[in-house]
């Protein structure tokens, strides 16, 4: 789709998305002459939709960083849960120990 900028772009087809879901810098909102623009508008209106670029839904790309400090604390998370694991734990008992009861039963003569 052109942009404002007469850039084009490519848009997921035929998906509009709440606008509060997807960060404010990859929402395209069509105009009403048929191009699209950046809704970098911050808080969206909770009724307003946007379209996404392809490049977000396509299976054979990988996704961008969209909120840095989001994938920072998750690598921390990562980091510090990795410092407090302990390891694998002793194993567990596997049951009472083996006992021969063969002659168990038989009297004596």
């Amino acid at each position: 789709m052109l942009t404002l900028e007469h850039d084009w772009v490519l848009l997921e087809p035929e998906v509009t998305v709440l606008a509060h879901l997807v960060p404010a810098d990859h929402r395209w909102i069509v105009l009403s002459d048929g191009r699209v623009a950046v809704y970098g508008v911050c808080p969206p209106d909770g009724s307003q939709r946007c379209r996404i670029e392809h490049r977000l839904a396509c299976s054979a790309q990988r996704l961008p960083d969209l909120w840095p400090w989001l994938t920072a604390m998750r690598e921390e998370n990562a980091r510090r849960a990795a410092r407090h694991d302990p390891g694998p734990g002793p194993e567990p008992p596997g049951g009472p120990p083996e006992v021969d009861f063969a002659d168990a039963g038989q009297g004596r003569a």
